[in-house]
């Protein structure tokens, strides 16, 4: 970093704000995706939207690439450094700016946890919907930057549904507000295309969003089941039905163990457990959770248990919102992927998933959102044993490639960052990358905002994909194409 541009930094934030020390870096290499390091130029902490204002117009200024970081559990190497870059870490803008009841809308700043704001709401009867497994740590913005969902998406969409309105800061430095307090504002969709860009159109610094009022009743289900296969039959026949659950997960057998190592939900022994939850009115409620506990018994559930207080319903999600973190109880090392592939052919996916954990000889652990095909793979390995890291890629790579080859997603909510952007090709013709990088360019022309995530560079398209994919990318025909 010159000595210009960090003078013009000290003149916007308070010295002690600027981390510059080797050591000190060494905390912001990385995001939860753990494997991608990168060190910093250096670390920024400003303490308000202005300072953050501040920091972009002198990156654009002096031709300082940025990237903006929330709590660092982003999943796909959203937030990794760039070398020589700036990291704008926004932490301390964490504070609630305002909660309006009558209008079911909350304000808050983009380093407020996804929890806090139903904390913050709850005493009125209110609570924020999407709710990530991480939502205790996470941050709103980092939410909206990689849109995320959670276990009740299903019913209540992903973060780009209650968002109602952002301040964000331009890659030129300009503040700007989109969108509004209203539900559906009009003119182009500017906010839908902010939402789940990863930070590579703007930082935000403000949000606004809608909250609901909590539902009548609540009911939740865990069934166990002898195989995936009759718990996904389960799940078809219930949205078959017509039922649209709050909320409906799966754990397999390895990611049960991890999480009774960790927190203890006594879940039964299966090979898989299905949680089902209803929420709305109570007649309704209770007339469908009849036919939710009728389907499991239908398809061999080996065990049904209904929660009967909130005790015991918050156990059953503490055993499936720690199932990620949990995987280090049986595994020194694992990488989390995350692939969407239509309902109707998750059997027939998680049975390939099955048969290459056989192929590879490395664990593979599965959890997902049953009811929107989000899977959310965990692949075991040791990196202490050379060449397993490796290993581990190959197998995510390939996990990918059989959801692209299903109809389905490269992503569900975690992002495409820096993990996934040489895959982008085989989800998308070259027109459609071009017209993307044309919107990108459009609000940062001199490519400074997040650079190096989302789309793929000719050396990652050139790579031959590893020894554990069984229907291969075809690497010079995706060269061909950039």
């Amino acid at each position: 970093m010159h000595a210009a541009f960090l003078a013009a930094l000290e003149r916007i934030v308070r010295r002690d704000a600027i981390l510059r020390d080797e050591t000190e870096l060494l905390a912001y290499e990385s995001d939860g995706l753990a494997r991608l390091r990168e060190r910093p130029g250096l670390v920024v902490l400003p303490n308000s939207a202005e300072e953050v204002q501040g920091v972009v117009r002198a990156c654009h200024e002096h031709g300082v690439a940025f990237v903006a970081r929330g709590h660092g559990t982003g999943l796909s190497g959203g937030a990794l450094p760039v070398p020589g870059a700036v990291l704008i870490v926004l932490t301390r803008l964490n504070r609630i700016l305002d909660v309006d009841i009558p209008n079911q809308r909350i304000t808050v700043e983009p380093g407020v946890v996804n929890l806090e704001v139903s904390r913050s709401v709850g005493p009125h009867g209110f609570y924020y919907a999407p709710d990530p497994s991480s939502q205790q740590v996470c941050s709103i913005g980092g939410n909206v930057a990689e849109n995320s969902g959670g276990a009740h998406c299903l019913k209540y969409g992903f973060t780009v549904h209650h968002v109602l309105g952002v301040d964000a800061v331009l890659p030129d430095g300009e503040l700007v507000h989109i969108g509004g307090d209203l539900v559906d504002t009009p003119g182009p969709d500017l906010l839908g295309l902010l939402v789940g860009s990863e930070g590579t159109l703007a930082v935000v610094t403000r949000i606004v969003v809608r909250i609901l009022r909590r539902p009548e009743t609540v009911q939740t289900l865990l069934a166990a089941f002898d195989t995936i296969d009759a718990g996904g039959a389960v799940v078809s026949d219930l949205i078959a039905e017509g039922i649209v659950p709050a909320a409906v997960e799966m754990m397999d057998a390895l990611a049960i163990r991890a999480a009774e190592a960790a927190v203890h939900p006594n879940f039964p022994p299966a090979d898989t457990v299905l949680i089902v939850e209803l929420d709305g009115p109570a007649s309704e409620v209770t007339s469908l959770f009849d036919v939710v506990v009728a389907t499991c018994r239908r398809h061999g559930a080996t065990a049904i248990e209904v929660a009967t207080s909130d005790e015991q319903r918050a156990r059953i999600w503490r055993g499936r919102k720690a199932a990620f973190a949990a995987m280090g109880r049986v595994s020194p090392n694992y990488y989390v992927q995350d692939g969407v592939v239509p309902r109707t052919r998750l059997p027939e996916v998680l049975s390939r998933i099955r048969d290459l954990e056989r192929r590879s000889g490395l664990r593979i652990g599965n959890v997902f959102h049953a009811g929107d095909g989000n899977l959310h793979p965990l692949i075991c390995y040791d990196e202490r044993v050379p060449g397993e890291a490796d290993k581990a890629v190959e197998v995510a790579a390939e996990i990918l490639s059989y959801c692209i080859e299903a109809g389905g997603s490269l992503t569900g909510e975690h992002g495409i960052g820096a993990d996934k952007s040489q895959y982008m090709p085989t989800m998308f013709a070259a027109e459609d990358l071009a017209l993307m990088q044309r919107v990108r360019a459009a609000f940062d022309p001199r490519g400074l905002c997040n650079p190096g995530k989302v789309f793929p560079t000719p050396r990652l398209c050139g790579e031959v994909p590893g020894p554990y994919r069984q229907h291969p990318i075809e690497a010079a025909g995706l060269a061909d194409r950039m």
